[in-house]
């Protein structure tokens, strides 16, 4: 009997484990796929610098840096989140995500602030004061926060299901998953930001 039980114990471990394993591989190439999509941005924003209409002396808005500073701690908190559900610790982990959808927060509001910044400076998005440059770099930021539009209502239902007390240092999936793709838009925001601030 006991080797009966343990053998059940043991394919409901594996079951779970590799549940796990598929689903972080679907995540893998959700991120892979958009990956390719941006690189097809990026490749039309090199493209079109041959344009005679390309603005040479475009600044990015002061509000992008602070941006950028917000979605790396993003990162940062999530991972500190991760850390301290596996160590069981529900108080540092529920303090470490609300931190990471503040700061998810300040970024879209930052990116909208920049935006703001572009317009002031004279330039726009569309019609007929609009340039290639501004409409590269609108399609390019929006198309990221729709992205990440995804991360922070994930991130909310993370942090649901975190004060329903679904997560503990044996079930760490949703928040494992949730920092992969966060991670995945750091890095990918930090070179977009990368790439338009040094490719003018």
């Amino acid at each position: 009997i006991f080797k009966i039980v343990m053998g059940i114990i043991m394919t409901a471990a594996e079951q779970k484990s590799r549940m796990g394993r598929s689903y972080k591989l679907i995540l893998l190439f959700a991120m892979i796929s958009m990956t390719m999509m941006f690189a097809g941005l990026t490749s039309a924003f090199v493209v079109s610098k041959s344009r005679t209409d390309w603005l040479k002396d475009f600044q990015l808005p002061t509000a992008f840096f602070y941006s950028t500073i917000a979605i790396v701690g993003c990162s940062v908190t999530f991972h500190l989140a991760k850390k301290a559900i596996q160590k069981n610790n529900q108080s540092r982990t529920t303090t470490f995500l609300l931190a990471t959808l503040a700061l998810g927060i300040m970024f879209v509001i930052l990116q909208f602030v920049g935006f703001q910044q572009i317009v002031n400076n004279g330039y726009y998005f569309t019609g007929s004061g609009s340039s290639i440059t501004t409409t590269f770099l609108y399609v390019v930021t929006v198309v990221h926060l729709i992205h990440l539009a995804g991360g922070l209502i994930s991130l909310l239902i993370i942090i649901y299901n975190h004060f329903k007390q679904k997560y503990n240092s044996s079930q760490t999936l949703g928040i494992e998953l949730g920092a992969m793709y966060w991670h995945f838009l750091d890095i990918l925001w930090v070179y977009l930001f990368l790439f338009l601030y040094f490719f003018k």
